[in-house]
């Protein structure tokens, strides 16, 4: 009941008259959930939890309305996020396609891969945030610094696109993202970081604001998944790896008077110690990569991934609803808690048991099963509304205020997280899937078939 208490009734699926999708959110408190007009752009952001909690009616629905829905929402007139089109609908194609093995998902990937290939016209070809999929024009955010890209947009795109090219034979979408590493390759980084803001035209970073949260998080992911998912080939991605993270303990962990672990942001040379909810998934990323560097590393990477995840799980404990705020601070005396009434809320995040369900299957503490059942009893008991599941405003408060979203992203990652967190290891194991930043899993691409990558370098 729990999982798929947040889609629609199967039975009423076929009966949906497929419009433009409004966003990639439902609305459970407001709209009855067999009324949905958008649950198609949910089953299509959620297809391998179909596929993997045994939901074959679900997907075959899917199946059948894909060109129907595609046909409306790929070539309309209107301006989309490279990042999210790429991480929700080009990942998720692509991971049902590995999963299901039927043709359509592969197709419809990379017609939707060349839909983007514009966004990458610029003097740098560090792509453009938006992109008009009828004109082709790109621009950027206009609250970005400078009119920058934003390192977590340009820098997520690695690990679909060469799986593009490994599907199509073309190399293009191989050579976008390898030029990407050869732009910061040439870029001098303060103190080893990674500004999160790039100007496409220039080549210079904007902003010096560096965040292993928001703007910044899965550029860092990406750089360790490039590397396991070329079948640990990519050493150019490990090495790029493993010296942001030297960068990040040196810059940016610190330690609490009270013994927590954290993730501060870096702004001109000064430190925030604040920690968002994005961060928290730096505790599974680095115990996935705690086996990959040196030797003598290994465990220390282990014990901060563990440090990591108590100190999330504490901003999660130290609330009334026992969810996590979306930010927390610790400085005043305070720590693990958000002291700002716009960082209170909580919207869904799938995080934190992320990195629960990466600690479970390195170090099968049951702790870490724990923890993510008391995250189960909390949204079951804030969360779960007639229609779904919605978000609250203050998690600090005794009684939920419902923010009326359900966020695609639960769907796909936080119940998928939650599902493979008490799942048996031999569920997409790691060494052979590693999971795209929407928690889409794609293969490992086997050592004869990395050419591609290889004469690009």
């Amino acid at each position: 009941m729990f999982f798929s208490h947040g889609f629609p009734d199967p039975q009423k699926i076929s009966a949906l008259r497929f419009h433009p999708p409004m966003g990639s959110c439902l609305y459970p408190c407001s709209i009855p959930a067999e009324l949905y007009q958008l649950c198609c752009i949910v089953f299509f952001l959620c297809i391998c939890v179909l596929v993997l909690t045994n939901s074959p009616l679900l997907l075959l629905h899917l199946t059948i309305h894909l060109f129907l829905f595609s046909c409306v929402l790929f070539p309309q007139n209107a301006e989309i996020s490279v990042f999210e089109v790429n991480i929700r609908f080009v990942g998720g194609l692509l991971s049902a396609y590995y999963l299901s093995g039927k043709e359509v998902f592969r197709r419809k990937a990379v017609e939707l891969g060349e839909k983007l290939l514009p966004a990458f016209k610029t003097p740098t070809g560090i792509p453009w945030a938006l992109l008009n999929l009828k004109s082709g024009i790109g621009r950027n955010w206009p609250w970005a610094s400078g009119g920058s890209s934003i390192l977590a947009e340009y820098g997520t795109l690695h690990l679909e696109f060469m799986h593009l090219s490994e599907l199509s034979g073309r190399p293009v979408f191989a050579e976008k993202v390898m030029n990407i590493r050869k732009v910061l390759n040439r870029l001098d980084k303060p103190q080893g970081l990674y500004p999160n803001y790039l100007n496409p035209n220039s080549g210079q970073w904007g902003q010096h604001h560096v965040s292993v949260g928001g703007l910044g998080d899965s550029f860092y992911e990406y750089l360790l998944k490039a590397w396991l998912m070329s079948d640990k080939t990519d050493e150019e991605g490990k090495k790029l790896y493993y010296d942001a993270l030297q960068a990040i303990e040196k810059n940016l962990i610190r330690k609490s008077s009270g013994g927590l672990t954290y993730i501060a942001e870096w702004k001109g040379g000064l430190l925030e110690h604040k920690m968002g909810h994005l961060t928290c998934f730096a505790g599974g990323m680095i115990a996935l990569g705690a086996d990959g560097g040196p030797d003598d590393k290994t465990g220390h990477q282990m014990e901060l991934a563990a440090e990591i995840a108590r100190t999330c799980h504490e901003s999660y404990a130290r609330t009334s609803m026992k969810l996590g705020p979306e930010a927390f601070r610790f400085d005043g005396g305070v720590e693990a808690i958000a002291t700002r009434q716009n960082e209170k809320y909580f919207i869904l995040r799938p995080e934190v048991i992320e990195t629960y369900m990466y600690m479970w299957r390195f170090t099968h503490d049951p702790k870490y099963r724990q923890w993510g059942w008391e995250a189960v009893q909390a949204l079951e008991k804030y969360c779960r509304v007639e229609g779904g599941y919605s978000g609250v405003r203050d998690v600090y408060a005794n009684t939920p205020n419902h923010d009326d979203v359900q966020q695609s992203f639960y769907l796909a990652e936080t119940l998928k997280y939650l599902y493979l967190l008490f799942s048996d290891d031999d569920h997409l194991p790691f060494e052979h899937w590693v999971f795209n930043t929407e928690a889409h899993p794609l293969p490992v691409i086997k050592k004869q078939n990395v050419e591609i990558a290889n004469h690009l370098k």
